[in-house]
């Protein structure tokens, strides 16, 4: 029933209020490369705060364990993809974070939040159904769950998704799933 538990709470956010969002960023140094390492790698790691391990956690429960990820738990909620992506195994999920979520339009947001189906859509677009290792970053092309590809691209700690946004803390642990967190809302191909 914890899932239940962070859909409730997540539920209470909406709607969101991007306005009201402070910026948690700082300027920190990049994480060493996480060639073949299993801990987490980025800039932005340390501006995350987490509220608890979420190693053994679903990943939208893991999700929801991050105060920067609450829109997107939020928005997943409003999709009723809750259930859906803490179903799945081995996924690797590109979360974009608060900031990601305060780079689109008030107007574009509210178009979405409004159409379920659209909205799904787009969140789909950010989970891969497969584990994507650090390593595989480099040079990667994978086919998303909404069925478009995704291209990621960089070396060391610096990593790009479709050359446009970038990950800003990656390979958190969930127990079915991978986190990159990204500053953008990703958007499928038309």
């Amino acid at each position: 029933m914890q899932s239940v538990r962070f859909a409730g709470a997540a539920l209470a956010a909406i709607p969101l209020a991007l306005g009201a969002l402070t910026s948690q960023s700082s300027a920190q140094e990049p994480s060493p490369s996480p060639s073949g390492t299993s801990g987490t790698f980025g800039s932005g790691c340390s501006a995350l705060s987490q509220k608890a391990d979420t190693a053994k956690d679903k990943v939208v429960d893991a999700a929801a364990a991050y105060p920067q990820l609450s829109q997107l738990v939020s928005a997943a909620v409003r999709a009723h993809l809750t259930d859906t992506l803490n179903g799945k195994s081995d996924i690797t999920v590109f979360a974009p974070d608060n900031d990601a979520f305060k780079k689109v339009t008030a107007s574009q947001l509210s178009s979405l939040l409004s159409n379920e189906g659209q909205l799904k859509k787009v969140l789909s677009y950010h989970v891969v159904d497969k584990k994507i290792t650090p390593d595989q970053l480099s040079n990667g092309s994978f086919t998303t769950v909404e069925g478009g590809k995704l291209t990621t691209s960089g070396s060391g700690s610096d990593f790009k998704v479709n050359g446009k946004a970038s990950i800003v803390c990656g390979n958190i642990k969930a127990a079915n799933a991978t986190i990159y967190v990204v500053d953008s809302v990703l958007q499928p191909p038309s």
